[in-house]
């Protein structure tokens, strides 16, 4: 996992990612095809690891550029990232014939392509460990943008420990 000199709520918050998102990713998949009424045989589950292994290191990857990236420069958030990784499941999803789940007016319209209803709304939907360092996170990053446009920090002062301007990550040497 990458380590970066940074402030400790983007770490926490790293770190945390680091660990959840690949096993949520599986999940995805196995509690998905369960609730549909599909056993979770062998093939489901050694597809759904193999898809981990291979887009989890993905999804974090976008994940680290996004907290790589100033505060106030961020174009997206760490759960939209994770909202558009559930594509990954969905390919397996389907591929083994699952039948989607019913879903409300509201989701088909602003989720068109989360056809399983998978893309979390909240931290802990993806998984408990990431409920805490993401409100923390997500405090963090509004204290930084919030101190900014009020002129109440110092040059090279986010808020936080780092001095790096609210950028939030320096790739460790």
């Amino acid at each position: 996992m990458r380590r970066w000199q940074i402030d400790p709520y983007v770490q926490l918050l790293a770190d945390a990612a680091h660990a959840a998102v690949p096993r949520w990713l599986i999940r995805c998949v196995v509690d998905t095809a369960r609730q549909m009424g599909v056993p979770a045989a062998a093939e489901l589950v050694s597809d759904a690891e193999e898809m981990s292994r291979v887009h989890a290191p993905l999804v974090l990857a976008e994940l680290d550029a996004l907290l790589d990236t100033d505060a106030e420069a961020q174009r997206t958030n760490p759960l939209s990232v994770l909202r558009a990784a559930v594509r990954h499941p969905t390919e397996v999803l389907a591929r083994h014939h699952v039948p989607t789940p019913r879903r409300t007016e509201f989701d088909e319209r602003n989720f068109p392509t989360d056809v399983y209803a998978l893309g979390p709304a909240t931290w802990a939907d993806v998984d408990e460990s990431l409920q805490e360092p993401g409100l923390i996170w997500g405090a963090w990053k509004a204290k930084t943008v919030l101190d900014r446009r009020r002129g109440g920090s110092l040059p090279g002062d986010d808020g936080g420990d780092a001095g790096d301007g609210g950028r939030g990550a320096q790739p460790a040497s």
